[in-house]
């Protein structure tokens, strides 16, 4: 190999080192509540998130409801991506959120899902029939999906009926732990959760047809604690760009 090969080769790998070095200097952690029904799209989101900036997004998952009293008691969240766009906007009005950095990452679907294949058709009329024993539901104080899925029920007339076949879950992630393991044979649980790619994965579906249920508008807002974080502000833009939109459609929701 000739001199001046080498002499190229090498200043390329030290190239390629200090650029590595600079990269991870600049690497910081932003830690982000995220509500339940956005796990896999946001454990995606972060993936590559780490992959292209170098920064590192470490999440927690669990009702938006729960996530708001945490916060109000001084949890060490810089971003939070909640179910709804109330909670950030009620915390930015109480001194706890910056207002301006609030926008729409997601539009989430409501779904009537059994894991049982033809139980439930294609126009949710399963629930006026009520052949079956329980149905899940998300705690609606704490989850937007639960406050969702009974006001479906209110709309159709059928929540009186269908209450004492209640089971319900904290959040919509054990709402749909329920269902998945049949403690419930059906239940309402994100689109998101049962779709991948488009398709339903098993079982039977009805997709609410959002006339039902007012819209569930999923809101990010960054904390004050967040604020000077770079992790934090690069996530948010993040979210904002093609790469994200893309995995966020793919898990069935508008954005």
């Amino acid at each position: 190999m000739k001199n001046s090969e080498v002499t190229v080769k090498r200043f390329l790998l030290s190239l390629a080192t200090s650029l590595a070095m600079a990269f991870s200097a600049h690497a910081g952690e932003v830690w982000v509540a995220v509500a339940a029904n956005f796990t896999a799209p946001m454990q995606k989101i972060a993936s590559l998130f780490e992959q292209d900036t170098g920064h590192k997004a470490t999440l927690a998952f669990g009702s938006t409801g729960r996530f708001y009293a945490q916060i109000k008691n001084g949890a060490p969240f810089d971003l939070l991506l909640s179910a709804d766009d109330e909670t950030p906007a009620k915390l930015a009005k109480e001194g706890l959120a910056v207002d301006a950095s609030r926008f729409t990452y997601a539009i989430g679907k409501l779904a009537l899902w059994s894991k049982q294949p033809g139980l439930v058709d294609a126009q949710g009329q399963v629930l006026k029939s009520g052949t079956f024993d329980k149905i899940a539901v998300a705690d609606p104080k704490l989850a937007p999906y639960g406050a969702a899925a009974v006001e479906v029920m209110t709309q159709l007339g059928v929540l009186n009926t269908l209450r004492p076949k209640f089971v319900q879950g904290e959040n919509i992630a054990q709402t749909h732990q329920f269902v998945a393991t049949q403690n419930a044979q059906l239940g309402f649980v994100a689109l998101s959760q049962v779709m991948a790619d488009g398709r339903l994965v098993e079982g039977s579906v009805w997709a609410v047809p959002a006339t039902l249920y007012s819209p569930l508008r999923q809101d990010a807002v960054l904390l004050n604690k967040g604020q000077g974080n770079a992790a934090a502000a690069a996530l948010l833009q993040y979210l904002k760009g093609d790469k994200a939109r893309a995995v966020i459609r793919g898990f069935g929701y508008e954005h």
